[in-house]
């Protein structure tokens, strides 16, 4: 065995991974870690007036790597596997779209903003699907990838407004979960950096034709 890989076992989906092993962890084994997903953009300003009463976000089903604990990287195209010794608190098909929300009410984008199936009445709805999210070390130490789409509804209509999708790319520091996982945080950062102006803008457009 080569130092720097350790091999290990299971399966994502045949079509998805051919091999499940850690990078960077060496031949020694080591305590299982939780990281946590984050938005490690910087604060928010705050906008003077809401453009809407309220928001929901609906999260769609997701891709299969977003949609579990463990924690993806990719040494190959369309190949994946999953750090050992590492995993998420929360799969990340949950935990964007609570990212998305805490960021979207720090910008005031809406009076309220929640998640579908709470008690909240709202005209707008924006749906959120994560398309990939993980570590792509085929050129060490490689790159945190995140891609979302997302869809803005007026529900009075209902009718569909506008779609779009955003990507990250953001280098690690090093091949290792860790490093994945500061780099993701960065990721979803700079999607939401992107995102947060296209929505804005898209809401207003749709609200000066509709009323808010």
């Amino acid at each position: 065995m080569r130092r720097g890989l350790h091999w290990g076992c299971g399966l994502l989906a045949p079509v998805l991974l051919s091999a499940c092993f850690s990078i960077g962890a060496g031949s020694e084994a080591g305590p299982q870690l939780h990281r946590q997903l984050v938005d490690a953009g910087a604060e928010t300003v705050r906008r003077a007036q809401p453009l809407v009463d309220a928001l929901l976000i609906q999260p769609l089903p997701a891709d299969a790597l977003a949609d579990t604990v463990s924690i993806a990287y990719s040494q190959r195209s369309h190949e994946f596997a999953f750090y050992q010794l590492a995993t998420w608190t929360e799969r990340p098909v949950r935990q964007v779209p609570r990212l998305l929300q805490r960021r979207l009410e720090a910008r005031g984008v809406a009076a309220a903003v929640g998640l579908l199936g709470e008690p909240l009445r709202a005209d707008w709805l924006l749906t959120l699907a994560v398309d990939t999210l993980h570590h792509d070390v085929s050129v060490p130490p490689g790159q945190a990838r995140l891609a979302v789409t997302v869809e803005l509804f007026d529900r009075r209509n209902p009718a569909r407004v506008a779609r779009r999708s955003f990507t990250a790319g953001v280098p690690t520091a090093r091949a290792d979960s860790a490093a994945a996982a500061v780099a993701l945080s960065q990721a979803v950062a700079a999607v939401f950096d992107a995102m947060l102006p296209w929505l804005e803008e898209e809401l207003q457009r749709a609200t000066a034709k509709s009323g808010p």
